[in-house]
């Protein structure tokens, strides 16, 4: 069973929104008022980006200190503004240039985290140890990919090199480039776009069971439903594809989303595969509003990084066997 936080009060909400804001300047303002859609739910519809440069685990610097101090804060922040090589990108190897195509996160809107991991429970911050079933599958499937050739077609790469899948969810964490997202609400429903990848999950919220264990996608089977003010969206029937930190075909997510002000939405996720962790683990990040609008990630139209690799591949090969010639004459 999946183990959940309890519902947020409004003292916790305020905390955790200072805890996410760089000064109390820019805490929420005493005369906001929850904006409501038609049917008087929270309305969390537009565009934001959950771009974050707070790791997902605790480096071990910080030992056991959830957050930062004002000095580490703004030390961070100045950090984050330099401009990144494309190496640090996109590897040692580029097929073309971030920083050209305006995918430079250093411009990108973001909101202050004073956390020094994205995780939250445990409390060090860190993934919870792999079980030996999952450490036994991990190895299975490096094996397979080896078997069958790394770079012998386009069935042996990756879900995200092949355009199919990505990190985009759930649960969503910041993506390397075009993190952005795009929420929209109507009477039952719930629709999340997120930008790269450009995926959407359509939320039901009529109470409606899950789909059958036989149905299988790589981003799940979400349910949503309202607790108070807070969206919470129950998601299973993963893939065993999906592979989220080393997760199985049980992978079990639950995400919580708040709007603390007008520019902010407390996101949450707790992550529970009693075939991959010794136990269930949280993370939370804030997520902040941005003007819009978001743009189609085109990914298939002329993909030309998984042509290249796989040519290079070939390029490889044929170097190769021109030196054993070479050397058996």
């Amino acid at each position: 069973m999946i183990r959940t936080l309890e519902p947020i009060g409004i003292a916790t909400l305020l905390a955790l929104s200072l805890a996410a804001q760089p000064a109390p300047s820019s805490a929420p303002s005493k005369t906001w008022t929850l904006p409501r859609t038609p049917d008087g739910q929270p309305d969390l519809q537009g565009f934001w980006s959950n771009v974050s440069i707070t790791p997902l685990e605790r480096p071990a610097e910080y030992g056991g200190r959830e957050f930062l101090t004002d000095r580490e804060l703004a030390e961070n922040e100045k950090k984050a503004e330099q401009p990144r090589s494309v190496e640090s990108l996109g590897g040692t190897i580029a097929h073309y240039d971030f920083l050209q195509f305006g995918l430079d996160l250093t411009q990108a809107k973001r909101a202050l985290n004073r956390r020094t991991s994205l995780i939250i429970d445990p409390l060090d911050g860190r993934i919870p140890p792999l079980l030996a079933e999952a450490k036994k599958r991990a190895a299975e499937r490096s094996e397979e990919r080896k078997k069958h050739g790394l770079y012998d077609g386009p069935e042996t790469r990756t879900l995200s090199e092949r355009c199919i899948f990505m990190a985009e969810g759930p649960p969503m964490l910041p993506e390397a480039y075009n993190s952005n997202l795009q929420i929209q609400q109507g009477p039952g429903y719930v629709a999340i776009l997120q930008e790269e990848i450009h995926d959407v999950r359509i939320i039901p919220l009529d109470g409606r069971p899950h789909a059958g264990p036989n149905i299988r996608q790589y981003m799940g089977d979400s349910r949503g439903r309202w607790e108070g003010d807070t969206l919470v969206v129950d998601t299973t029937n993963f893939t065993d594809k999906t592979n989220f930190e080393g997760s199985s075909e049980n992978l079990h997510v639950i995400e919580r989303f708040r709007l603390l002000d007008p520019d902010t939405i407390l996101y949450e996720f707790t992550v529970d595969d009693p075939h991959t962790w010794a136990r269930p683990w949280t993370a939370q990040l804030p997520v902040t509003r941005i003007p819009g609008p978001i743009y189609e990630f085109a990914c298939h139209e002329g993909n030309y990084g998984l042509a290249n690799t796989l040519r290079g591949a070939r390029e490889q090969e044929r170097a190769a066997e021109e030196a054993a010639r070479k050397a058996t004459k």
